[in-house]
């Protein structure tokens, strides 16, 4: 198996001696070093150079990135073209740093690259323009801003620039950690023990995970038990047909019930000869929006009403749209079939309503609410660790 790819991302006239020794610490693991400088990396000559770099980070497993004095090169645009900017959080779309896409430079580009592709990345500052950085923060606001001579910036129009970039990295939900360094062995010993702490992590969760699947297949083992004890246990045939509908169709009724209960009659629902899209328009379902992930209870789904209340719910988008094929088959049944399984189902809905993991919501969604509401849930958790 290849040894994993580590993409060097920095600026390189200010830092080529740290770059050299760090390509050569990373090669000391075992790991395989990607620097621009040392034809590490595809440069395709059907596209510029700076397409190729952002091209290849994408092929990496981890990125180390080494913010210095210099700005850099302004990305070209088509290497913009190849970073989605709408995949980023609308959190981090608000901030200055991406107000003005064509100043990004290449390296934070290389960045952005790697954040959409869910590569870890491991950021390190020179210490001294994180100092500057605190001084920037505040006064930025300042009208006296434009006057103040930041020491660690070699072009002082490029400040601004460097410092938000700052800002973008420590603001992130996750993977936020930026490391100060004043010299090389101070990335060298970050890197080898975090390096160290992920696969001790990865070992771990991979043992977890073959416990966890152990036991989902002892459940699952049981749960075919029995459903093959109590089908058996049914003489009758209309019974045990009644048994067999109830298990396979469980989950479609509980979620119909949910929508229902706010909205119309459940069995007028069940009963109704039409499409999946007809029913959801029966209901007066105008849109299904998947939740961006949160702490939140309620993160899977929130499903927009045409009288602009909504429902919100634990059911992933993609699950309420596979339970189409449920209702193409539950259609075909016979109506004496469909009531009798409904009479149990909707029964046992009904003893059970925190079951049915939908909630209802008068007032219009707005997404920026949910938003807040997460974050106001992380702020939390911050104050009290």
């Amino acid at each position: 198996m290849a040894a994993p790819k580590v993409f060097v991302s920095s600026t390189c006239y200010d830092l080529n001696i740290v770059r050299s020794e760090l390509r050569s610490f990373i090669a000391g693991l075992g790991y395989d070093p990607q620097l621009s400088e040392y034809s590490d990396l595809l440069y395709d000559p059907r596209q510029h150079t700076h397409a190729s770099c952002v091209q290849e980070v994408g092929s990496c497993d981890l990125l180390v990135l080494i913010i210095g004095s210099r700005y850099g090169g302004r990305a070209v645009p088509q290497s913009l073209a190849m970073v989605d900017f709408t995949q980023l959080t609308p959190a981090l779309l608000a901030g200055d740093f991406l107000k003005s896409k064509e100043n990004l430079s290449i390296t934070q580009l290389e960045v952005l690259k790697a954040i959409i592709d869910g590569i870890p990345v491991f950021a390190f500052v020179d210490s001294g323009v994180l100092h500057d950085h605190h001084t920037y923060e505040k006064n930025k606001e300042k009208a006296a801003i434009k006057e103040i001579e930041f020491p660690s910036i070699e072009k002082q129009e490029t400040a601004k620039y460097i410092f938000e970039f700052i800002n973008f990295l420590r603001l992130r939900s996750e993977g936020n950690a930026i490391l100060p360094f004043a010299r090389l062995d101070d990335i060298r010993e970050h890197l080898r023990k975090q390096w160290a702490f992920l696969l001790q992590r990865l070992l771990f969760e991979q043992r977890f995970k073959k416990g966890e699947a152990r036991r989902i297949d002892y459940l699952a083992g049981q749960i075919s038990d029995l459903k093959a004890a109590v089908l058996t246990s049914i003489g009758n045939a209309e019974l045990k047909e009644t048994a067999r509908g109830a298990i396979k169709f469980r989950v479609l009724v509980e979620f119909l019930c949910g929508l229902g209960r706010a909205r119309q009659n459940a069995r007028e629902l069940l009963l109704s000869d039409v499409t999946w899209d007809g029913l959801l328009k029966k209901i007066g379902v105008k849109d299904v929006i998947a939740l961006p992930e949160s702490r939140s209870m309620f993160r899977g789904t929130v499903i927009i009403l045409e009288d602009g209340s909504h429902f919100r719910g634990q059911y992933p988008a993609t699950f309420i749209h596979n339970l189409s094929g449920k209702w193409d088959e539950f259609r075909q049944l016979r109506v004496a079939h469909k009531e009798a399984v409904m009479d149990a189902l909707i029964e046992y809905a009904d003893l059970r309503p925190g079951m049915t993991r939908m909630r209802y919501f008068p007032e219009a969604y707005v997404p920026e609410a949910h938003v807040k509401e997460s974050e106001s849930e992380e702020d939390d958790e911050e104050k009290t660790a």
